[in-house]
């Protein structure tokens, strides 16, 4: 039953890292939440959310957060080899979940998410805001409206250039075995010797993470799915290696994908190019979108879109100076009998123009606040778990792709990998 609007949405955490604890912050920021639990395998980030939030309860297990019964939703943010187990078993515990992205670790478990979804009926939403940007919604509708021609070719870039952007996290100085449950973060990753780096900066080896695919690579792809609502594309390659961040990551700090979408009811044929640096030499994270026509572009930084359209040529022009004089004569008599010579006045006169929309709104936040929207209506949002799959499903072959140096096919209507 729909939550009446005074009722409390009581959440857990999953997972008390930046990420988790951020979300955390966003949910609360919305009327009638509550969080009352936490689960972390680090006592330091199960400490901190007590300090914060007096009188929650913490555990290292987070199968006593699944047992409460004053847990209406988790948010699970944990590193991502755990996404899928997590979700699946909340799910089937009676518990809403938020899961960040991307969805899964692994192509295979996509399927098994979303059967715990549609088993439980579960309201399901994986945590990529530009989902809830209004930018692509914004873009949405003017592509439909055809504000740039047909599309052709869409760009997009997440470029970063500092130790925490490249995943530099901090090491506290008391990440001890005795202060850290290192059996429980390994799960069904290989068994090793505490390494309190591969807990705290998990995103740079391939055991616990996706690397900068699962990591950015997902958000691009979400974004492009809202703008175009595409189901995916048909084909994948990606390349790119390890050029600065020398740390013993497993991950490229550079990388580069191409991507061929089919055509579709939503959309024409189209070609996405994905760009992630991690030593841009820029001074601030550096993102961006651009969505190209056959009569102008969409660009986008999430927060403001504008639309630049160029006057379509009225003749092809020509390259006749290579002919004979009396070839050209023939040529140009011909050629001005298609393309007559107008006369230029003020009102033929063309140009370029452009639009701009700007948008105040927070999407970090306002993805939240569909989240919690999604839980009182019982109406969830569009971003559930076919939706995570069909972006973390292209993303994931982005990594099989530069690690086994071959082009990957993806099937979007099955939703399996060629």
């Amino acid at each position: 039953m729909p939550y009446a609007a005074n009722d409390n949405i009581q959440i857990a955490l999953i997972g008390a890292g930046g990420m988790g604890q951020g979300d955390v912050r966003d949910a609360l920021l919305n009327p009638g939440v509550k969080i009352v639990a936490a689960a972390d395998i680090c006592d330091s980030r199960r400490k901190r959310m007590e300090e914060q939030y007096p009188g929650i309860f913490t555990t290292r297990d987070y199968r006593e957060i699944l047992t409460r019964k004053d847990v209406d939703a988790v948010i699970i943010a944990t590193p991502d080899h755990w996404h899928a187990r997590i979700s699946i078993d909340s799910m089937d515990a009676g518990k809403d979940v938020y899961c960040e992205k991307p969805m899964i670790q692994r192509i295979e478990e996509g399927k098994r998410v979303i059967e715990a979804q549609k088993r439980t009926g579960r309201i399901f939403q994986v945590g990529s805001q530009y989902a809830s940007a209004l930018s692509f919604e914004k873009i949405r509708q003017l592509l439909e409206q055809g504000a740039i021609g047909e599309l052709n070719m869409v760009e997009a870039w997440l470029d970063r250039n500092t130790a925490m952007g490249a995943w530099q996290y901090s090491i506290p100085p008391n990440a001890t075995p005795e202060n850290v449950d290192w059996d429980r973060f390994l799960g069904h990753a290989p068994k090793r010797p505490f390494e309190p780096i591969r807990l705290f900066r998990w995103r740079n080896y391939t055991d616990y993470g996706t690397a900068v695919a699962g990591d950015l690579y997902v958000h691009l792809l979400t974004g492009l799915h809202t703008a175009t609502r595409s189901l995916g594309p048909k084909r994948i390659y990606s390349t790119g290696g390890l050029r600065y961040w020398k740390d013993g990551r497993e991950t490229p700090d550079t990388q580069l994908g191409i991507i061929e979408y089919p055509k579709t009811e939503t959309h024409p044929e189209f070609t996405f190019a994905m760009r992630v640096n991690f030593k841009s030499s820029k001074a601030q994270e550096d993102f961006g979108f651009r969505f190209t026509g056959s009569a102008g572009t969409i660009t986008t930084d999430v927060r403001t879109v504008t639309v630049s359209r160029q006057p379509r040529e009225t003749e092809p022009g020509y390259t006749i100076e290579t002919f004979p004089k009396a070839v050209q004569e023939r040529f140009l008599d011909e050629y001005r009998k298609k393309y007559p010579m107008k006369k230029t006045t003020t009102g033929t006169l063309e140009g370029k123009s452009e639009e701009k929309y700007v948008s105040e709104v927070d999407a970090h936040r306002q993805h939240m606040t569909n989240f919690i929207t999604a839980l009182r209506s019982r109406k969830g949002h569009f971003e559930d778990s076919t939706f995570g799959f069909r972006a973390a499903g292209p993303a994931l072959l982005c990594n099989t792709s530069y690690y086994e140096n071959r082009i990957c096919t993806w099937d979007p209507l099955t939703m399996t990998a060629g």
